[in-house]
């Protein structure tokens, strides 16, 4: 942890570096975008940082989603800093253990999302 809270009223941007994550006819992120991966324990975003600078963190980007702290929140998630621009939506099911509640969360999360960068 690195010692604050983001405030509800904050911004969180979610980078898209895998193609797969994208709709390659409309440019559209997918829902899949916002899956925790088996590995992961919350899904990762950046904070106080411009979308470029989020995107460039990244050997490929596709492209950068933001969310709204507050709204996530809303949905019984919490978005907690785990060091200096980088947080953790925590509170999402992996897809193996509960792959329903996984994928609505998921799809939940794209509708509140907005697409701030693209390549």
């Amino acid at each position: 942890m690195c010692g604050h809270k983001l405030e509800c009223h904050g911004i969180v941007l979610r980078a898209v570096i895998r193609r797969s994550d994208v709709d390659q006819d409309s440019g559209r992120i997918l829902a899949r975008a916002f899956l925790l991966r088996q590995n992961e324990q919350g899904l990762s975003v950046n904070y106080e940082c411009t979308p470029q600078e989020c995107a460039a963190q990244f050997k490929k980007c596709h492209g950068v989603a933001s969310l709204h702290v507050g709204r996530v929140r809303n949905l019984g998630l919490d978005v907690v800093p785990d060091e200096p621009h980088h947080a953790n939506i925590l509170g999402l099911p992996h897809r193996d253990d509960d792959p329903a509640t996984a994928e609505r969360m998921a799809r939940l999360l794209l509708a509140q999302a907005r697409l701030v960068w693209q390549r």
